[in-house]
């Protein structure tokens, strides 16, 4: 790579004369706004041999810093500052030959929004598969130029699920009790196959023409919002597809990191290891993470500034409330240190979920934002996905309580808090698109789905419901990713069942749904649950009871893991907050209870108490 003063630039293309064609295709970002905090701007210029040609910008609302030029001919990438008092409006890049203009860009700057973003333990934030959730534009199925058209008969396939099938069912979503929606990332993946879920861009700045447009992405965001529920945004910076406009006529070879045969360990626990090998650190973060996605080298300054203003240009542009960062630990650290500042410092209020996939608390811990136990870099999220407070969880409600087993694992779990920055902004779940469905970890035992979505809803942290958790789906990951990513019944014209009217579910459908419906809504309304602290009680005699609560509130909840037994639980040990209380009423029964001494609770099954004064 080279740095050329700009005027140097001119002389040089000038001095070159131009015969070679020039077919200018991309801007990238198409578009950008005033009012930033930052007013620094890097147009990535695509078009062949673009790089022969004088770049002529005349106007008082930018300043052309430098221009800088790589290997490849290609391209081009202009470096722009924006005027302090820039109003909204267009300025035309005029590339030349000569005195002949070759191609012209008029590019627009935009008003910067501003608007209240951001999610917390306060939401319950629904997780889609746009392509298994529901079909809303079956004339988007096979798209011209599309490589792979759309098979219901294949588990690894397309099936046609779209943005507008997840419009057409927010009504669904919102009476669940969702208050935020996560979406799997629905950016052009241009793949000949298993190109459905998402993870694999073939280009940054475009939804793939078989979930939608960007203009209906952000159709779906208004009217998300406008019935209360939250957007986040699904990202990835540490790898794209193999078929991505960029792989295949790269800027330099430094774009991306090493090749397809050199993998990553997926062992993300080297970067916290205080005796991890320089070259265990390398090729965790350097490996690609499959073959087919090429792991980029956000090392490459270029790389770097391209992915800091596609996150920002994504924000603005369709006005989201958070991101969840897939892959998170994987790209390098000091970059991604670098986005989240930078991205929090333009939307300070936007919250930034890091996907951290480790077995062990302080392993999760170490990556959220200023940790007590990371000395090495701050990765300024607010949010980390909490995997240990999952694997107990899948455990717990399997085992016979032990020392260290069943309800002992949630104990131990939520004992380790103290390694995190704040355990009440962790995300929480049971499943997701990568993990055995939960119904099917818990052998297919309502009760144990129940006991579940219980301690989810009413433990600390941000509650995560993959969809069709509520509706008790099934599916074992070892079967393939097929398996735990089924069509949502109803979705697609011609479903026998369909969750969305209620029309042929089966019992066990029908009792998950409206145990999730009650219990989400009823979470809505209580502060103690969305905003307390957290207290728990050792688990005794196989009944595990903690509390949520507030200066002036607080939920009890009971949960009883003998297979069999029922429990009397003499509740005077409780009486730290139940001082303060003289009654309650069971939320899932609805019995009122005057006498708080002593508590009946039923073999494998939850009780949730919200107390009164």
């Amino acid at each position: 790579m080279k740095r050329l003063n700009f005027f140097f630039i001119l002389i040089i293309l000038n001095f070159n004369i131009v015969a070679q064609n020039v077919n200018l295709q991309k801007i990238e970002p198409p578009n950008w706004w005033v009012g930033m905090q930052n007013n620094d701007l890097q147009l990535l210029v695509y078009g062949e041999n673009i790089s022969t040609q004088k770049v002529e910008i005349n106007s008082p609302l930018v300043t052309v810093n430098s221009i800088i030029t790589v290997n490849n001919p290609n391209y081009i990438f202009i470096n722009l500052t924006i005027a302090n008092d820039a109003q909204a409006g267009t300025f035309d890049i005029n590339f030349k030959n000569k005195s002949k203009v070759t191609a012209k860009y008029t590019y627009e700057l935009k008003n910067k929004t501003n608007i209240q973003r951001g999610f917390s333990a306060k939401d319950l934030v629904y997780l889609i598969m746009p392509d298994r959730f529901a079909n809303g534009n079956v004339n988007n199925d096979n798209v011209a130029n599309m490589l792979e058209q759309a098979d219901r008969n294949n588990g690894d396939g397309r099936h046609g699920g779209d943005i507008q099938g997840v419009i057409d069912h927010l009504d669904y979503i919102k009476k669940i009790g969702a208050t935020a929606i996560w979406l799997n990332p629905v950016l052009e993946n241009n793949s000949p196959d298993y190109s459905y879920h998402g993870y694999a861009a073939t280009d940054f700045y475009k939804v793939d023409p078989r979930h939608g447009t960007n203009e209906l992405f952000k159709t779906f965001v208004e009217k998300a919002q406008a019935m209360d529920m939250k957007v986040i945004l699904d990202v990835i910076y540490n790898h794209c597809g193999n078929n991505h406009w960029w792989i295949n006529d790269l800027p330099s070879s430094s774009w991306v990191n090493t090749d397809k045969n050199f993998h990553t360990t997926y062992r993300g626990a080297v970067l916290s290891d205080p005796h991890s090998s320089n070259v265990d650190v390398f090729k965790f973060s350097a490996g690609w993470f499959v073959s087919t996605m090429p792991d980029l080298n956000q090392h490459n300054q270029l790389v770097a500034t391209y992915f800091i203003q596609n996150t920002i240009w994504w924000i603005e542009y369709a006005k989201i409330n958070g991101i969840r960062i897939d892959t998170y630990s994987y790209p390098f650290q000091d970059f991604m240190s670098k986005l989240t500042q930078r991205v929090r410092e333009e939307y300070p209020d936007i919250t930034l979920l890091g996907e951290t996939w480790l077995q062990t608390v302080p392993h999760v811990a170490y990556f959220q934002g200023d940790s007590p136990i990371n000395k090495n870099f701050n990765t300024h999220l607010q949010s980390v996905t909490d995997f240990p407070l999952y694997y107990a969880t899948k455990d717990a409600f399997n085992e016979d309580d032990g020392w260290t087993s069943g309800l002992l694992k949630l104990y131990y779990v939520l004992s380790q808090d103290f390694l995190y920055s704040d355990p009440y902004n962790l995300v929480t779940f049971l499943d997701n698109h990568d993990l055995d469905r939960y119904y099917t970890s818990v052998g297919k035992d309502i009760k144990k789905l129940k006991m579940g979505l219980v301690f989810l809803l009413t433990t600390r942290g941000i509650p995560v419901i993959y969809y069709g958790t509520e509706i008790a789906m099934e599916g074992s990951e070892h079967m393939g990713h097929g398996h735990i990513r089924k069509d949502f019944p109803g979705g697609w014209q011609g479903d026998q069942t369909n969750i969305f009217t209620q029309t042929k579910m089966s019992k066990t459908q029908g009792d998950a749904l409206n145990f999730v419906v009650k219990l989400a809504n009823w979470r809505k309304s209580n502060t103690a649950v969305t905003e307390g602290k957290l207290m728990q009680f050792l688990p005794e005699n196989n009944v595990y009871t903690y509390f949520k609560y507030t200066d002036n509130e607080a939920v009890m909840v009971m949960i009883n893991n003998h297979n069999s037994e029922d429990r009397t639980v003499d509740c005077s040990r409780f009486n730290e907050i139940l001082k303060d209380y003289s009654s309650a009423k069971e939320i899932i029964s609805g019995t009122n209870y005057s006498d708080l001494s002593e508590i009946e609770i039923k073999a494998k099954s939850a009780m949730i108490f919200e107390l009164y004064k």
